[in-house]
Order: C-alpha cells, then structure tokens, then sequence
C-alpha cells in the first residue's frame, strides 16, 4: 500500500520536472512567435529611456499598456547589465516559470494536503486541452507556453496564483490585519497593470476565493481597503491610463473572434475537470474552484452573445479550476478508495486512469514542443509533423538599420522589426493610444498598392522620416536601393533619393 502512495506521488512529481525542464531548455532558445517583437521593442525602449520612452513600435510621443511594472524591472536589467533584449526576456522567462510553478504550488495546496496535487495540477493545466492545438497568451496549455513564456501573461498569471493562496490563507485566518490587505491590493494591481486580461482572470478568481469562505463583515471591509488600495495603484501608474483601456474593447474584438471557434476540439479533455467540479459541487456549494469556473463561464458566454469577443481572454478563468479539480479528483478519488459520479460508484484508481489517458492524449497532440529543443531531424517523423516551426525574425536587418530608424513595413514584418530598436510607420498591433493609427496603416496600404504613383510614395517616405523599406515586391529604382536579402524573399531597401 505504501509503495502504491509513493508512486501516485512520485511519478507525477518526476513528469512536471520533465515538463518544466523541457520549458527551461525552450527558454534557451526562446522561440519567435506571436507577440515576442512587441515585448522586446518595450525592453528596448525602457532600455534607452526609463522616464519617456514613447511609442514601443514607431516613432511617437505615446503611452502604451506594454510599458507595465514588470516590462520597467526588465528594462531595468537591460540598462544596468548592457545585455540585449534577448537575453533579458530570457531572464523574464525564468522568473516568470518559476513564479507560475509556485503559486500552482501554493494554491493548490490551500485545497489539497495530498502531495502528488500539485504536480498532477501542473500536468493538468498543461496537457488537459483538447486535440486541435491552440497557442495564445494567458492561455497555459504546453505548447502556448512554450511560445509565450517570456510575456508577460506568464508573469501576470504567475502572480495571480499566488494572488489566490495568499487571500484563501487569509481569508482563514481572522487575524489577518490591515497590512496583509493592503499588499493583497498592490500585487492585484501590479497583476493587473502587467497583463489586462490575466487580472480579469485573478480578479474572478479572488471573488471566487473570497465569496466560498462566507466571511463575515470584518473581512469583507479589510477586503474593500485592499481593492481601495489597489485602485490607487492603477490610478497612479504613470506610464499609462489603466481606466482607458475600458474603451478599447471595440478595437479588439475582431482580433479575438477566433478564441469563439472551435471549443470542442480545442477543449474537449477538460469536460473532465467539468465532471469533477459537478461532483465537489455535489459536495459543497460553496467550493471556490465551482465559483471561480462559473464566474469564468459567465463572462465568457456573455462575450460570445454579446459580440465582445474580447471577453474570451477569460477563458482561463474556466480552464483552470476545471482543470485543476481533475488533479484533486485523482488524488481524493485514490485517497477516497472511490469517486461518486451521480448515481455511480466508481472504483479505485478508474478515476485516475481515466485522467492518466486524458493527459496522454494532451500531450501527444503537443508533442511537436519538443522540436523547440531537438532539430526537427532528430525527432521521430510522427513527432516532426507536428512540429512547427517558429519565425525566423529579422536580425539580419541589423547591419544597416539602426536603432530609432523608420522602416516601411507590412505587418508581419512590422511585429518583429522594431524587437531590433528600429521604428515602423504603422504598428504591427491594434494601439488604443497612437491617435492617428489609422492614417499610418492607411498610408502603409497605400504605399504598397500596386499602381500607386512615385510622387505619392515619396511623400509618405517624407512625412513620416523613411530611411529603409523591407518588402518582397517593391520595384527598386522607385527612390530606393537594395542592401540586403534575408530568408524567406524579403528585402531590405535604402530610401536613396
């Protein structure tokens, strides 16, 4: 029977070390996708000028949501170490993880004494997905981690879970006084202002916590000064205005359309965690991971309905607890001697199997992470198939543009270029604060259509200071040279006339 309790405990300890591993070795090479350009432009801005860096991505006397707490400490490091952005998000990445495994630690341990819970959480919130594979930031399935763990969603949502521990220890302990609310304040705040989208999901995931306790009045004001505190914080943050962002959903909608599609393939596994949380509901109504899954799917479901796509980023908000209520169920089905689906008896470890298959398929529709760390031809042809391959980035540009140069670029091109300190005339994201967003993007359009006049091309070059083009269909002689080609066709233009 012991040996039986080691291994329920061993075996799932030693696969989250492989997978955080795998996610160190990933770190090394720190893999370009996505919105890595942006985060490294922010770096490079704080780098140069921690007081008024401007616009990350062109030339523009703009705040930016980007330029948050933690984007200030890396910005930080970049300046006083000399080391390049690279090597910076490196360092980010690193704490980041090791924030996240720790409060996935901490927190789950606030609801299970078993020893194996927070391991089989952490193979839970990276495995249990679905089949169709799906990378986002905030969204912590291994194969979006991967990609996305320098952003600073990982840092964010990190937090959060520490966030979450420390408010159900002290929601538990009468005694807690001011100051401890207070600081639960500042760090929602700092959640908050480090990924807007990871603090809607700390945010239902601490009124979760809370409203399960059914503390009393007490509680519930030192809970307001805590709130009260960390409004302050997001009114005073100088970098940019927290409460805008309210009126920037309508410029985000269509970009999160997509987190609507296709949920049963993307999400299926987690149907299991939802049979968990109807059996602790059955428990407890009360249970914090049910609030916090409802509380989830309530804001999700009136995104969907409501046409504020957008509000799909609180997805997490639903994944989490359902997934991690299918670790506890393992291990308190194990402990238990058996589970209870409504009107079933379940015996011993079924329940376990059953998730042990889940998880299996998980990670085999994420097998191709592993082609981050090994070259696509060592891996097994089934493995490589499902591998893919990240950007390329444009450090070859790097000879001859400069930092603080602007370069006329598609948007492709435009989210990784300014990652090298180079500016682009329209920015490669949606940018609630740069006012004439739309007369760049229109201009960029209009530079690049076909048909469109010699005279009219140098007056866009003029007014917004054009040194270099990067495209792979302009025609050279129109006012421009070619200095380089990189991979992929594209080509980098002098502005010679």
């Amino acid at each position: 029977m012991r040996a039986a309790l080691r291994r329920t405990t061993v075996v799932p300890q030693a696969a989250a070390v492989l997978v955080v591993l795998l996610l160190l070795l990933v770190i090394a090479r720190l893999p370009w996708a996505g919105d890595l350009g942006m985060h490294a432009a922010t770096v490079e801005r704080l780098r140069h000028d921690l007081v008024d860096p401007g616009n990350p991505l062109v030339d523009a006397d703009t705040p930016s949501p980007y330029y948050s707490p933690w984007m200030l400490v890396l910005g930080c490091v970049a300046r006083v170490t000399g080391f390049s952005v690279f090597v910076v998000l490196r360092i980010g990445a690193v704490v980041g993880l090791a924030l996240l495994v720790s409060g996935v630690w901490r927190y789950v341990r606030t609801l299970s004494a078993h020893r194996a819970a927070p391991a089989l959480a952490v193979l839970c919130l990276v495995f249990l997905w679905g089949t169709s594979l799906f990378a986002w930031s905030g969204f912590l399935g291994l194969n979006s981690l991967a990609l996305t763990v320098s952003y600073p969603s990982v840092f964010a949502l990190g937090l959060a879970f520490h966030l979450w521990a420390w408010l159900a220890g002290a929601v538990r302990e009468p005694a807690a006084g001011w100051g401890v609310w207070f600081g639960l304040g500042v760090l929602w705040a700092v959640i908050s202002l480090c990924h807007q989208f990871s603090g809607v999901v700390a945010s239902l995931g601490a009124l979760a916590t809370v409203v399960a306790a059914r503390v009393g009045r007490g509680v519930w004001l030192r809970l307001g000064g805590g709130l009260a505190t960390g409004v302050v914080v997001l009114g005073v943050w100088p970098y940019y205005d927290f409460f805008a962002l309210v009126g920037a959903g309508a410029d985000l909608e269509s970009v999160h359309r997509a987190l609507y599609r296709d949920l049963l393939g993307r999400y299926w596994l987690v149907l299991l965690g939802v049979v968990a949380l109807v059996l602790r509901w059955r428990r407890d109504r009360w249970d914090p991971l049910v609030l916090f899954f409802v509380l989830g799917a309530v804001v999700v479901a009136l995104g969907g309905v409501s046409g504020h796509y957008s509000w799909g980023r609180a997805l997490p908000a639903v994944l989490i607890p359902a997934q991690i209520a299918a670790a506890l169920g393992a291990v308190e089905g194990l402990r238990a001697g058996r589970a209870v689906w409504p009107g079933v008896s379940v015996g011993r470890g079924v329940w376990a199997g059953v998730l042990v298959g889940a998880l299996a398929v998980g990670a085999w529709t994420q097998v191709g992470t592993v082609g981050y760390v090994v070259p696509r031809g060592a891996l097994p042809e089934v493995v490589a198939a499902r591998y893919r391959a990240p950007w390329v980035g444009y450090h070859w540009v790097t000879p001859w543009v400069k930092y603080g140069d602007v370069v006329m670029a598609r948007t492709f091109a435009a989210r990784q270029i300014p990652a090298y300190g180079a500016y682009t005339v329209a920015p490669g994201y949606p940018d609630f604060f740069l006012p004439d967003e739309g007369r760049r993007v229109a201009d960029v359009r209009r530079y690049f259509a076909e048909g469109t006049s010699e005279g009219v091309r140098w007056g866009i070059v003029r007014a917004y200071g054009v040194r270099w083009v990067v495209d792979r269909g302009v025609e050279a002689g129109m006012g421009l040279r070619v200095v380089a080609r990189g991979p992929g066709g594209d080509v980098l233009y002098e502005v010679v006339r």
